[in-house]
Order: C-alpha cells, then structure tokens, then sequence
C-alpha cells in the first residue's frame, strides 16, 4: 500500500469513531452501586431473620413438647379390671347363732337357805316340776303370827256384830241413843275392815311360803344350776342375790340372721331356709322364716329375720352357729370384684372406677363374700373399668390412666 492510500484510510475509521453511541455519563455507576449493595444487606436481613424464626419456633415446640410430657407423667396410671357378670344364685348363705325358743332365769322369790335341789344341768324337766326346795322358818313364824292375828280379827268382828245387832234391839224400844247404835254399828264396820286385812296378810304370807318350793314354768332344759345346798337364797334381785336356775325350751330353736337390703324380698315369711353346721358335715335341718323385722336397719342396711327350726330330737344346740342357707324368689344380676378393690371411707363404702378418664369414687352395696372376691349388687357395672389396690389419697375427679392389671 502507498503512502497514499494509507492517508485515505485515515479518514475513515475517524468517520468511524465518530458515529459510536455515546458513552454514559460517569455520573450513573456510584447508583448501581449502591443498588447492589441494598439487595445484598436485604438479603442478609431476610436470611438473618429466617434463622431467628426457625430457632424461636424450634425452641417453643421443644417447650410446648416439655409442658406436654411432664403434665403426662404427672397423670398416674393406675390398673384396673372389669367386674365379672355373675347371676345371684338360687340362694344367700349368711351366719346365724341358735337361740332357745324360750329361754329363762329362775330366782328365788323367798329369802332363806336352800334346802334341797332336784334338777341339775343337762335335767329335762317339765312344767309345774319341783325344782328345789327353801328353807325359810322366818316366813314361817309370820305366818303363824298373822293367822293368829286373823282369828282375832274375827273374833273381834263377831263380839261388834252381837253388840250392833243388841243396839238396835234396844233402840226400837227407846232404851238406847241413836249416838249408840251408830257407833255400835261403825265399830263392826271396822272390825269387818281388820278381817279383811289380816286375812290379805296371811294370804300374802301363804304365797310366800308357797314361793319356798321352786317349781319349772314350762317344758325344757336345765342349763344352769349356781347353787348348791345351804346356799343364802335372796329374793331381792337387785343385791347379791344370783338366779338358781337356768331353763330353755330346745324343742324348737330361733335363728336370728341379718339379710342384705339388696336380698330382703327372700325374707318373706313362710319362705323355707336350710340350715347347716359343722358338727353334723353333709346334713342339712329345715327351718322356716316366721317373721321379720319390717324395717331396714340404717346403720348395716340389712333387714333382722327370725328363721325357726324344729328340733325334737335335741340334737341341735342352743348357742350354735349355723349357716343359713335362704332361697331367693328369682335370680338377682350381680357382678363380682377382687376384695382389693373396697375403699373404706368415712361416708360409707366405695369403688373406685375410670370414666372419662377421671377417678371417680361410686358407692356400692355388698353382696356374698367369697374371701378373694367380694360380690357387689348395686353401684357399678361390667363396663365400668375399677381400679385395683386404689390409694387412700385417691379423690373424685382426679386424672388417672387407665391400664389393664399387670401393667
């Protein structure tokens, strides 16, 4: 290339340069800066806060799961069982104690010193039978004393009667003063009045010595005899005076039971009741509910019977115990619990059950008790869930986990 065509060249890429876009005003860069620098500190600010978030949210779920475990663990658990269904049964068995149909002291109803006896224990005797014998020589010399008092009495009334009977006479004839009738006849008047209470002294004196020989009230058993020969008899009951004898009537027994409130319509009378003993093991003695006592006894909620047994043989004793077996009109739904499950409190017997996961304490009555298992035929049901061995601090609607026992 020539110098010349270098020198037209030039030119030109001038013209070139010179229709370039102009360049930015340098005053534009110092904005994008500081737009950068804006973007990054936001982001940081969003980061930073993100991280704060998270830590103050994962701190509060971790204080929220503490609050949740510890009032967990502060709920007890406790075990529970579910009551066994079970059918009353066709009969109630319930303890009794024999008593004599009727049954006596026999005192002394004259004072003095015993003479003879004639009936020792174990002696059946019959009504109207001497039993033993008083010496009373007292008595005695009153008596005399006061039949002689009588004949005087009446010798007395007779010389009044013979003196009123001539006043009169003598009054019809004017020989007399009616003032001398009168207290002629006034005067037997009293005499017939001291007849009449000598012969009630000497009547009472009679009764008396008659009370010297002691004879048995009715058919029976001697069960008792506490004195012997030369013994101070005393009539007065309230001094150191003791009954002579002891007399029962064994032919016929009563058996006093207590029924549970829940098995009082088996108590009727006329309903038969057996009963059994362990002397005689395998034997069963018939009785009948004669009566009962109309009315339940507020303190043991249980009704008194009086079963009647005959016993003509004698074989069956008076204070015995006995079981009575009492059948039941119809099947009575019931439920058995383990024994461990009564609470004793103040206010009366309770159970302690789960419902809706709350304790709460119910009141139960009572049935047959079986020694490890108590029958309970009022106050809870087979659904209820109960709990075993409960504490003694346990209260009505607390908090309880129920679990199954043996957990």
């Amino acid at each position: 290339m020539t110098v010349e065509e270098e020198k037209s060249e030039k030119p030109a890429e001038t013209t070139a340069e010179t229709v370039r876009p102009p360049a930015p005003p340098p005053t534009s860069a110092p904005a994008s800066k500081l737009r950068g620098l804006f973007l990054v500190l936001l982001l940081g600010a969003l980061v930073v806060g993100y991280v704060i978030y998270t830590g103050l949210t994962s701190r509060a779920r971790a204080n929220s799961s503490l609050a949740s475990e510890t009032l967990a663990n502060s709920v007890p658990t406790v075990a529970t069982v579910h009551p066994k269904v079970t059918n009353g049964g066709q009969e109630v068995v319930l303890p009794g104690n024999m008593q004599a149909f009727v049954d006596t002291p026999i005192w002394a109803r004259s004072s003095g010193y015993l003479k003879q006896w004639h009936a020792d224990i174990g002696a059946p005797v019959k009504r109207g039978e001497l039993l033993a014998e008083i010496e009373a020589p007292e008595i005695d010399q009153q008596l005399q004393q006061s039949r002689a008092q009588l004949n005087t009495s009446q010798a007395n009334l007779k010389l009044a009667q013979i003196t009123a009977e001539r006043y009169n006479g003598l009054f019809k004839t004017d020989s007399v003063a009616k003032q001398d009738v009168d207290n002629a006849v006034q005067a037997a008047a009293a005499r017939t009045a001291d007849v009449t209470s000598a012969q009630a002294n000497v009547s009472r004196l009679e009764q008396l010595v008659a009370y010297e020989k002691v004879y048995a009230p009715f058919d029976g058993v001697i069960t008792a005899r506490n004195v012997d020969v030369g013994a101070l008899v005393n009539a007065d009951t309230n001094t150191a005076g003791k009954e002579l004898f002891h007399l029962a009537s064994n032919t016929t027994l009563r058996v006093y039971i207590s029924v549970p409130e829940a098995y009082s319509r088996a108590a009727k009378p006329g309903v038969t009741a057996n009963l059994t003993l362990s002397e005689y093991p395998g034997r069963q003695f018939q009785g009948l509910v004669v009566r009962n006592a109309k009315s339940i006894d507020v303190n043991s909620r249980t009704l008194l019977v009086e079963v009647d047994v005959k016993n003509p043989t004698s074989e069956l004793l008076p204070g015995s115990y006995a079981s009575v077996h009492l059948k039941l009109p119809s099947k009575i739904e019931a439920v058995t619990v383990p024994s461990n499950t009564l609470l004793f409190r103040s206010e009366g017997l309770r159970i302690a059950v789960v419902r809706n996961g709350k304790a709460e304490l119910v009141p139960v009555i009572l049935g047959r008790d079986y020694g490890d298992e108590v029958e309970v035929v009022s106050g809870i049901q087979a659904q209820d869930a109960v709990i075993v061995n409960p504490s003694d601090s346990i209260v009505p609607g607390q908090q309880v986990h129920a679990g199954t026992q043996g957990e």
